[in-house]
């Protein structure tokens, strides 16, 4: 029976060593992956907007609303119930649509109640429908903020519980808001 020298014994010892150190290196302690919820609910047989104003009615820091048609009294109402618990709210929203009487009733409500509200001053659309709240929580789909996108049209509203990709949702609507060429206040 032939016996492996010592020597060769630990030869292969350090070369395992070796391998599961640059695999270490290479791969990381842990990879840690995200396990983000999505509900995903359609127009106009789930009424979306009353699963978004659910999210206004549990927000506790901020909300951050990104939309491009915004007339629901519903909405109106839930984030100026919310601003008035001291939660923080922010509008971003399309100035052609300001033609709307509707629209600018809604908005007008909005800042009565002390809500910031931006339009876009580009030529473009600002055409986003996002929400974001609380840094754990943010939106997105086909759905405006309307009665409309409630009860009649065809919509989606995707409500995704991620840490960091509600994060960086918020940071794309504070990068628009501190944008002051494309944005500007609404008075």
């Amino acid at each position: 029976m032939i016996r492996p020298s010592p020597f060769s014994v630990f030869t292969w010892c350090w070369r395992l060593v070796a391998i599961w150190i640059l695999a270490v290196i290479l791969l990381g302690p842990g990879r840690m992956v995200s396990a983000a919820s999505i509900e995903v609910w359609y127009g106009p047989e789930d009424r979306p907007l009353e699963h978004l104003v659910r999210l206004y009615d549990r927000a506790t820091r901020y909300i951050y609303v990104a939309s491009y048609g915004f007339t629901s009294p519903l909405s109106v109402k839930a984030l100026v119930e919310a601003s008035r618990r001291g939660v923080e709210v922010r509008i971003l929203t399309d100035r052609e649509r300001l033609n709307d009487p509707k629209q600018r009733a809604a908005l007008s409500a909005l800042r009565e109640a002390g809500i910031p509200i931006r339009i876009n001053q580009h030529d473009s659309l600002m055409h986003l429908k996002q929400v974001v709240v609380d840094d754990e929580i943010n939106t997105s789909g086909s759905m405006n903020q309307t009665t409309s996108g409630n009860q009649y049209n065809d919509e989606r509203l995707d409500i995704i519980r991620d840490h960091a990709v509600t994060v960086k949702a918020r940071e794309k609507f504070l990068s628009l808001w501190k944008d002051q060429e494309r944005f500007g206040e609404w008075k």
